[in-house]
């Protein structure tokens, strides 16, 4: 069994020249374990049913399938949740989750992991309605108790590796997942390493055959695999089956095996794009993460071009080594050097294989290092970065749900690190104490994966790294700093996401900045006029940020501008007239900017703009007459309405121009991990 999402070449985007994974579905054994499942939640008896599999099976694809299911939908009334929980979950915040979506209402802010429950319950009681909620990658069993509840026709599915993970009571159920039957497994590697659901009359079937028949039946391993010898020529074929001839079989499933297995799917990559894929084991599998922060460290550690580090993202998607999405409308922003819409997340086996991969090396000769705090107390393994200097190239630390305060951090001996990645899940952080001595430091991320935002601690630190590049924070609060006047004098990139307080942390007079984000600022209501004093800046965006009533009127000052998103700013009304002058603009994004009524005279300046996305601006509904003079303009994105008028535009003076028009098509489920 299982489910593929591909893009094929009739269904590519015609915006952009990059391959990104569409909504195209191939399905391979589904209906026989959607049928069983059914069964089973249909029973009145029953009020939680396991779902096992190894990894890799394909347990979250037949869950998502039971999501969209019709009869499953009709059944729970259009009640089916669907949240993953993870190796090591927030589970107050999955309970704020769980809340939000069974009452329609905003997300609340539980005091603690009892008084979630508590809540949760009474809403269960209160609401007494047919509701399946849909508990994806569960671990523990611990866990697990304290995310199940009862009441009149709720009911849970859980998947899982471990069987003894489902709790054994007269109203439970295991369903064990089996692995792909001969047909349908040949079916889906066929599918994925030619392109079609059988062998080709042009290749050699006994060397198909025997290749496929080592993946035992596993959609992972069989996906991976055929991905990894598409468009291969035989002699590829040949040493692919020896090598795993040579090694288990996974049929009878085996943790190491499977790794083997999967490590032949690498042996076709480069040196560099095998150095590129050991990076993704320092980010949370089964979390969608920025693909921008990868691509940063591949450009400022690996020293890779921008564009060939897309390439290389591109090429592991392509192979099913990581997963690509972007969000629910994109935009033509990669083109620009710019993937700040674009996600990617991994499979934990994937994950694994990587992890395995980059840890051969001694502890202390490790280009990566990840520090995981899985428990309450710091782990021992820590300590040996104190007593050694060592040559980390990036250092990952993920303190999960416990807080990080400046005392509980050892300190460390990195000089030569050049990437640090933070993530935490917890209401309060810390940045580490021994990041003021990491003076090769090139980027930073900071991210929290909990709820809510966090209050961070520390970051006036970075005011001393003087190589910094790049800066990525999420999901964070800042506390007031006081301005430092020995800020990083190198930095390009600074991305603020789902932030609060940072407007005045930074100051951007600075000659290096190139790169500037602002993401879902809930509390910004005035875009401070230093924002528009980045004398080489190339890529500026504000979006998501509903309080903002109008744009800065020095807008213009930022002459050397390339890209401008000036998305989802429902309370602007106007841009500014300065915009004209931004001579050298090729690309400019207002979608849903929903309270705009009009465009100023001075758009038609813009002699470069060769691509303007203006979807969803409901209250514009005329053009000003100046822009039949952007004759640069190959690709405008807009409604029906301002469409035609942006084809007359083309009749008369813009005979290059494509006009695209597209249906609404909003949605924040993205912000859902």
């Amino acid at each position: 069994m299982a489910l593929i999402n591909f893009i094929g070449s009739s269904e590519m985007a015609d915006d952009s020249a990059y391959v990104v994974p569409g909504k195209s579905q191939f399905y391979v054994g589904l209906n026989k374990s959607i049928g069983d499942l059914r069964e089973l939640l249909f029973k009145s008896d029953v009020s939680v049913v396991g779902l096992q599999c190894m990894g890799g099976g394909g347990k979250t694809t037949l869950a998502l399938a039971l999501l969209n299911d019709p009869q499953i939908k009709g059944y729970f009334r259009g009640n089916v949740i669907f949240i993953t929980v993870s190796q090591a979950p927030n589970l107050k915040g999955i309970l704020e989750i769980l809340c939000e979506k069974m009452a329609g209402n905003k997300r609340p802010e539980f005091l603690n992991l009892k008084d979630g429950q508590m809540k949760v319950q009474q809403l269960i009681l209160s609401q007494s309605k047919p509701t399946l909620v849909i508990l994806d990658d569960v671990w523990s069993k611990t866990n697990l108790e304290n995310l199940l509840f009862e009441g009149p026709g709720y009911k849970t599915l859980v998947t899982t590796r471990d069987n003894s993970t489902i709790p054994t009571t007269s109203t439970t159920e295991l369903y064990q997942l089996p692995l792909l039957c001969p047909d349908d497994a040949l079916s889906l590697f066929c599918f994925w390493a030619f392109g079609q659901p059988s062998i080709p009359s042009t290749v050699n079937a006994n060397i198909v055959m025997e290749v496929q028949a080592q993946c035992g039946g596993l959609p992972l391993a069989i996906k991976v695999i055929g991905s990894s010898l598409h468009g291969e020529p035989h002699e590829v074929w040949e040493r692919a089956k020896d090598k795993i001839c040579k090694g288990e079989s996974i049929s009878d499933y085996h943790k190491n095996g499977l790794i083997r297995l999967l490590e032949i799917s690498i042996d076709s990559l480069d040196d560099v794009a095998k150095e590129c894929f050991l990076d993704i084991a320092l980010f949370p599998d089964d979390r969608k993460i920025c693909a921008d922060a990868l691509l940063d460290i591949w450009v400022y550690v690996r020293k890779l071009q921008w564009h060939d580090a897309f390439s290389i993202l591109s090429d592991l998607a392509s192979r099913n080594l990581l997963n690509l999405s972007s969000t629910p409308r994109r935009r033509v922003a990669i083109s620009h050097g710019n993937a700040s819409e674009l996600y990617f997340s991994l499979h934990s086996v994937m994950r694994e294989l990587a992890l395995h991969l980059g840890c051969r090396d001694d502890i202390v000769q490790r280009k990566r290092f990840l520090m995981d705090r899985k428990e309450h107390s710091l782990p021992e393994k820590w300590e040996l970065l104190n007593h050694n200097a060592c040559d980390v190239q990036v250092l990952s630390i993920n303190s999960n749900t416990d807080p990080m305060e400046a005392n509980h951090w050892f300190e460390v001996n990195l000089p030569d690190t050049e990437a640090l990645l933070l993530f935490f899940s917890s209401s309060e952080y810390f940045l580490p104490p021994f990041l003021k001595s990491m003076m090769n430091l090139k980027f930073v991320m900071v991210l929290n994966y909990g709820t809510k935002r966090a209050t961070v601690k520390g970051l006036d630190v970075l005011s001393s790294l003087t190589q910094l590049k790049s800066v990525r924070l999420e999901r964070l609060t800042a506390t007031p700093v006081r301005k430092q006047s020995n800020e990083p004098s190198n930095l390009e990139k600074v991305s603020l996401s789902l932030c609060e307080g940072f407007e005045y942390s930074f100051t951007f007079n600075r000659i290096k900045l190139r790169d500037f984000n602002i993401d879902h600022s809930s509390n910004l209501e005035e875009v401070p006029l230093s924002f528009c004093y980045m004398p080489s800046i190339k890529m500026w965006s504000i979006s998501n940020c509903h309080l903002v009533q109008k744009l800065p009127y020095n807008l213009g000052n930022m002459s050397s501008l390339r890209m401008l998103m000036l998305s989802a700013l429902p309370g602007v009304k106007e841009l500014p007239p300065s915009i004209g002058n931004l001579r050298l603009l090729e690309c400019l994004d207002i979608s849903l900017c929903e309270g705009l009524i009009g465009l100023p005279e001075e758009i038609g300046l813009l002699k470069k703009l060769s691509e303007f996305d203006m979807t969803e601006c409901s209250r514009l509904k005329r053009l000003p007459r100046a822009v039949c003079d952007l004759s640069s303009l190959k690709l405008v994105i807009c409604d029906e309405k301002i469409g035609k008028q942006w084809l007359r535009a083309k009749n008369i003076s813009i005979p290059e121009l494509t006009v695209k028009i597209v249906e609404p098509q909003f949605s924040l489920d993205w912000l859902d991990d």
